[in-house]
């Protein structure tokens, strides 16, 4: 979805020395205007793919690439911007072989879907993105279902056509967080890192087309007027897809590592875990109210990775037994209401390695700290 590029001094020159962004430039007949979807790749930034539009125009020696999927490393604070929300993305142009050479570099799958519509449609396009490209609005601050790269095309093109031709027609009755969730078949860490940070909205139905092969498959079915909107699709590039493979990225090595901390069953190995399990929790409730990211609000999974666990570590600290086996009691219960409420999540079973541990370390903290200590007189 989210497609790194850079503008280059000397093509926005030829850009504008072109007229793309002329609001005046008259199309062709024979012009062209096309949906371009970018298959997902291996990379943490190309897992969900990437949309595009084409116009091309032979004769007015025309082939430009609207991308609404960049960003600027060099931003001041990027990492606490993108944390936060308020990054701002942008729309730009850029040649289509440039863009092809992108993703013949990256080795991924291109198609292309001509759109079915008069040459008044396609120079209204056409002058929609120019003036885009032309005004503060090709800056936005970028939503991950709400607005990017995908969402901003659909947006455009039916602004353009004058009614919510484009919206979605399949798996309605599936969660946002059942949608992506096969996207990281192969990137348990990526996977279980979402699952965990996102929060109550992406549980809801997924209605909105937010991910480019969503809209590559609605768009195949669309209707405009009295004919399909697009023509069949067809794949400019094509690339074997390789499925990335790693020893450590997989959900074994989480169960090894959580297995040798029960195993180990020494106190300070427990109350290390138990601690970072907290820790993960307050950021958890600090992401929620300090981004601007719906997604991360009313983030259920702090029943599990819980601020509480640091209350239990503090009355170890104070030696205080008493408050050590409520506050273990309290925390297993919260568990436990976390599991039910998961019963139809789909993320359970990643989940559940935590679940177990959890459970189990602190069953043994509360056993460890009921047992009398004898009296010797």
């Amino acid at each position: 979805m989210i497609s790194i590029l850079k503008k280059t001094v000397f093509f926005a020159l030829l850009i504008i020395s072109n007229i793309v962004f002329s609001q005046n430039l008259p199309l062709s007949e024979k012009a062209k205007v096309s949906v371009i979807t970018c298959d997902t790749g291996n990379e943490s930034y190309s897992l969900f793919g990437h949309t595009a539009i084409r116009i091309t125009d032979i004769d007015n020696n025309l082939d430009v690439v609207y991308n609404y999927g960049a960003f600027d490393f060099a931003t001041p604070n990027f990492v606490a911007k993108f944390a936060k929300g308020d990054l701002q993305y942008f729309a730009i142009a850029h040649s289509f072989q440039d863009f092809l050479n992108q993703y013949t570099f990256e080795q991924r799958t291109v198609f292309e879907q001509e759109l079915l519509i008069s040459r008044a449609y396609k120079q209204k396009l056409f002058d929609n993105l120019n003036a885009v490209l032309a005004s503060e609005k090709k800056y936005y601050t970028y939503k991950f279902i709400d607005k990017n790269c995908t969402s901003m095309v659909v947006d455009i093109l039916n602004q353009t056509l004058g009614s919510k031709i484009i919206f979605k027609k399949t798996d309605t009755d599936k969660t946002y967080r059942s949608i992506l969730y096969p996207y990281f078949d192969n990137s348990f860490y990526e996977k279980l890192g979402t699952s965990i940070i996102f929060g109550k909205k992406v549980d809801e139905l997924g209605t909105r087309i937010f991910l480019p092969l969503e809209l590559h498959k609605n768009l195949a079915t669309t209707q405009f007027g009295n004919q399909l909107l697009s023509k069949k699709s067809e794949t400019l590039l094509e690339f074997k897809k390789e499925t990335s493979k790693s020893w450590w990225n997989t959900i074994y090595t989480l169960i090894a590592f959580l297995a040798i901390v029960v195993i180990l069953n020494k106190r300070s190995v427990d109350l290390f875990y138990l601690t970072l399990m907290g820790v993960f929790g307050i950021f958890f409730v600090f992401m929620g109210f300090y981004s601007f990211h719906l997604e991360l609000e009313y983030n259920y999974n702090i029943l599990l990775f819980n601020p509480f666990l640091l209350l239990l570590i503090y009355f170890y600290a104070r030696q205080n037994r008493k408050w050590i086996i409520n506050s273990g009691y309290l925390n297993v219960f919260l568990v436990l209401i976390y599991v039910v409420f998961m019963l139809n999540k789909i993320h359970l079973l990643i989940v559940l390695p935590f679940v177990l541990t959890n459970i189990i370390l602190l069953t043994r903290i509360i056993i460890k700290n009921s047992k009398r200590i004898p009296v010797i007189i």
